[in-house]
């Protein structure tokens, strides 16, 4: 909590001035003015054509006799990738060839889009199959947006080889099939050849570009390298590389995440300097910020802030808001928010209600939760894993495994299959009441989903077997992990001990931590504590004496529980006092 507050003044000191711009605007549950003020539109806000446009005038020119060339065609067709509808470019693409109009190259570049945008690039190489068959002449673009389409399903090998054969055929890469290949393996993290690869573009006479290093800084920033990242920056405009926003936007979004928000209000400053205009990405990083330090009243301010330059705040932006809000207890005002961006035509997501539906279980109010659910249903919305995880755990722990488990077969009647964390959260309920029949029943239930229990779901049985005193069905898990292909963590071992200890079998509970050694899972403060401590009860005295020494060499320290029976013990026995 201290370290909290600390962030957040230097946090609030590092944004003072963006701040303080717009304080007389607040976002508040009695005062949402700006929010309430409708948006300003500028002409070219809305499209010139609507989707029903575009379905219509392609109907129209079907209907034409002769029909108009496929240029026009074309046109079209760009215009609903525009809007993201894949799958109707795809099917009006059919009904063309079936009225016998011609497919030409910039038509085929098209379709190779759209399969790749719906993750189906096996059938964009089909495409490219036909083009050969037809005698057309794929150009760089067709390539890259192979290339792109690899990249995006992580399939980094075929889009290497795919760019070995375009440079084979003769075929010169262009600055975006680079940056395509730049992108895909600075996101794996393999930065040796990323900039093994910058060496190869200048090689060959090809310049990387803002975009190239965009992608580069961004990637390093999300693995946590902001030295690497600062020293590109510096480099790149040291080479005459202006960089823009979206530069801007990473290294100040990876120092607000390490708490150096003295920096990002630098760099946010310099920014401005250069006559970069923030984006509504910039601004949405700091309302997520200011929402995370608990300071709801300075995340709404910057919401004023992008309402004053003219920029409409976007559903992540209320998301972000609304989990600040709910953070810091607030659940009037992030309801309140959440009704605001209805009004304001920014319908809620499927992260809205997960963020609402979330902290209404965790904050136990769970007549509101379960209306959410009810809420987004009536929306079309389709609830995943994290929506149905969390009311689980809400039900479980604000009510009964019981009602949770109602719930888990009414959502499998409507054929949801639970994920191994919700299987997980009611294992752990069932254990605590000690209800292995219904425990018994949710494995095999898994099983039958196809859904491998983890590490994790057999420690759990194993915890619930210990406390209800049942060390040998316990045992008789613990023995079967391997034959499951699983290895024991420490949390598993130090549960197994625990069981030991309490049923006095110090002895074994003694092998089982030397065994963890030697299986490679070096013990933790809580294993030896548990160990100490079922020694000390015991009064085992010597062997206890002998675990502290280790534990301390081990640089783990006693806890509460066991400090207190040391010194219980040291009152009776001097012995120990003067071992210690």
């Amino acid at each position: 909590m201290l370290r909290r507050s600390c962030n957040s003044i230097r946090l609030l000191s590092a944004f003072s001035s963006l701040l303080h711009l717009h304080e007389v605007m607040p976002f508040s549950a009695n005062s949402f003015s700006l929010l309430h003020t409708p948006y300003s539109t500028s002409p070219t806000a809305n499209p010139i054509k609507t989707f029903k446009d575009l379905i219509s005038s392609f109907n129209h020119m079907l209907r034409m006799n002769p029909p108009p060339s496929v240029i026009q065609f074309n046109k079209l067709l760009s215009a609903l990738v525009k809007m993201k509808h894949f799958q109707t470019v795809l099917s009006f693409s059919n009904q063309m060839e079936f009225m016998g109009i011609s497919t030409d190259a910039y038509k085929a570049n098209i379709l190779i889009n759209c399969f790749c945008r719906l993750h189906h690039v096996d059938f964009g190489f089909s495409v490219l199959g036909k083009m050969f068959k037809l005698g057309l002449e794929p150009d760089i673009i067709t390539f890259n947006t192979l290339i792109n389409g690899l990249c995006k399903q992580d399939n980094l090998m075929e889009a290497v080889n795919c760019f070995d054969n375009i440079v084979s055929l003769g075929y010169q890469p262009n600055v975006r099939t680079y940056n395509v290949i730049v992108n895909c393996v600075s996101k794996m993290g393999k930065f040796n050849v990323t900039f093994g690869l910058l060496e190869k573009m200048v090689q060959r006479g090809c310049e990387p570009n803002v975009v190239t290093y965009n992608s580069i800084i961004d990637s390093l920033c999300k693995y946590g390298l902001l030295e690497e990242a600062f020293h590109l920056f510096s480099k790149i405009r040291s080479e005459g590389i202006l960089p823009n926003v979206v530069t801007y936007n990473s290294l100040i979004q990876c120092l607000c995440y390490s708490d150096q928000w003295g920096k990002a209000s630098m760099l946010f400053n310099e920014m401005l300097d250069q006559n970069i205009a923030p984006t509504i990405i910039t601004f949405n990083i700091l309302v997520d910020e200011f929402g995370k330090e608990g300071m709801v009243d300075k995340a709404q301010s910057v919401v004023g802030t992008i309402i004053h330059r003219g920029m409409e705040p976007n559903v992540i932006t209320y998301n972000s808001l609304i989990d600040g809000c709910c953070l810091d207890r607030q659940m009037n005002q992030a309801r309140n928010v959440f009704n605001v961006m209805i009004r304001k035509g920014c319908n809620p997501n499927v992260r809205t209600y997960n963020i609402l539906i979330h902290w209404y279980c965790k904050w136990r109010m769970m007549d509101e939760a379960e209306q959410l659910l009810d809420e987004m249903l009536c929306r079309g919305l389709t609830p995943n894993n994290y929506t149905y995880n969390a009311l689980i755990r809400g039900l479980c722990y604000t009510r009964s495994p019981g009602e949770a488990m109602k719930f888990f077969k009414d959502i499998r009647a409507r054929g949801y299959i639970l994920d191994v964390i919700g299987y997980s959260t009611l294992l752990h309920g069932f254990c605590k009441l000690k209800n292995f029949d219904v425990v018994l029943d949710l494995l095999h239930e898994m099983k039958k989903c196809k859904l491998k229990p983890d590490i994790f779901i057999y420690s759990i049985l194993m915890d619930g077997m210990c406390k209800a005193v049942r060390l040998k069905d316990a045992k008789k898990l613990f023995s079967m992990l391997s034959v499951e292909g699983l290895q024991p963590d420490v949390y598993t071992y130090t549960i197994i001990i625990s069981g030991l200890c309490r049923e006095g079998l110090l002895d074994e509970a003694y092998n089982v931590l030397r065994k963890m050694e030697e299986n490679g899972c070096s013990p933790d403060s809580c294993s030896y504590n548990v160990i100490i401590q079922g020694f000390l009860r015991h009064k085992k005295l010597s062997k206890a004496i002998e675990l502290i020494h280790e534990m301390r060499d081990h640089g783990f320290s006693a806890d509460n529980t066991t400090l207190a029976l040391i010194m219980d013990l040291s009152c009776k026995n001097d012995v120990m006092l003067n071992n210690l």
